[in-house]
């Protein structure tokens, strides 16, 4: 977790050293003299203001020691969404209590806050209306396990929903026996969570929080655009009822790695690429769609199915192939834990 921290008084920067012991922070802007800066390893800046918009981007947390106020304004101006924007603390000079601002589910603020109170001695005041009651958090849960959310808007109503009454879930898994708060077993209704990889909405107003447990084994001829790539990726998981955001990565042969449309897909995905070298793919025990040209071109006879399954688990989607691309899923393994 990349960190940044400010502070702007002595006992803010003492505090903001035993933070460091105890934290794998990685970029501390600490606002006090030069002398002090360099003799604890922090980089001393004069003004909040100038950097903070490179540091609001590339950080997962910032922590301010000091007021509420002074965070407040100098972030404001860059806040984007709950689903993008980093995790804000603010902790007072003298480590009594740590105050989670923004970013409290999906960011992670809420549980870096109780960490932090916990190292220190401190009381963590967590103000979300879910944490407040107790009340499970879809949102927080997803992140914390890194499921992903169909819907942020749908997330909030079913926070609203939990605070009000027990919402039914459901799930591709095996559920916990003991549910968490604001939870019930269920398979229909107005509004309820469905966990699992495919598009499924068993309630009328249905929260998807989904497993990042499906690998795309992908092969293609040279020079196939990213746009050929997504059409045959999109029909086969349209075909089979399955969930774009369940995708984690995508495996094919490495004689594939300068395929501009295959990263340029990847990279449009957001998820990693996994290579494997024909030797790799022909050692994969199990029954594949193999092919004799395919074979005689990149020496092994099946790429897509070989390649999902080396990089996953078991071989949910064979073969299908459409335009100059092949397309098949595995499926990793993945439970709920609540």
């Amino acid at each position: 977790m990349k960190i940044c921290l400010f502070c702007f008084s002595a006992a803010g920067a003492d505090l903001a050293e035993r933070l460091c012991r105890r934290l794998e922070i990685q970029n501390a802007c600490v606002h006090t003299t030069e002398k002090f800066a360099a003799a604890h390893g922090f980089t001393a800046h004069g003004r909040v203001g100038e950097d903070m918009g490179g540091l609001f981007c590339e950080n997962d947390a910032l922590i301010f020691i000091g007021a509420c106020g002074i965070a407040v304004r100098e972030i404001a101006p860059h806040l984007g969404s709950k689903a993008t924007d980093p995790a804000v603390l603010v902790i007072d000079d003298g480590g009594q209590y740590v105050i989670p601002i923004l970013s409290g589910h999906i960011g992670g603020a809420n549980r870096l806050a109780r960490k932090i109170a916990a190292d220190i001695g401190a009381v963590a005041a967590v103000t979300t209306s879910t944490d407040g009651a107790g009340k499970f958090s879809a949102d927080a849960w997803a992140a914390e396990h890194g499921f992903a959310i169909s819907s942020l808007q749908r997330a909030k109503e079913i926070s609203a929903a939990v605070l009000a009454h027990d919402v039914p879930i459901c799930a591709e898994r095996p559920l916990p026996e003991t549910l968490p708060h604001g939870l019930m077993r269920g398979e229909r209704g107005e509004c309820g969570i469905y966990i699992g990889v495919y598009e499924k909405a068993p309630f009328d107003e249905t929260l998807r929080l989904v497993p990042r447990a499906l690998v795309l084994g992908v092969g293609c001829r040279r020079g196939t655009s990213a746009a050929c790539i997504k059409a045959a990726v999109e029909n086969v998981f349209a075909e089979h009822r399955l969930d774009l955001f369940a995708v984690s990565e995508i495996a094919t042969i490495d004689i594939k790695k300068d395929e501009a449309g295959l990263s340029a897909f990847a990279a449009a995905c957001g998820v990693p690429t996994v290579f494997y070298t024909a030797e790799e793919l022909c050692a994969v025990r199990g029954d594949f769609t193999e092919s004799a040209f395919v074979r005689q071109t990149v020496g092994v006879g099946n790429v897509c199915e070989r390649a999902a399954v080396l990089a996953g688990g078991r071989l949910l989607v064979r073969k299908t192939a459409a335009h100059g691309v092949t397309v098949a899923v595995s499926e990793k393994e993945w439970g709920i834990d609540f």
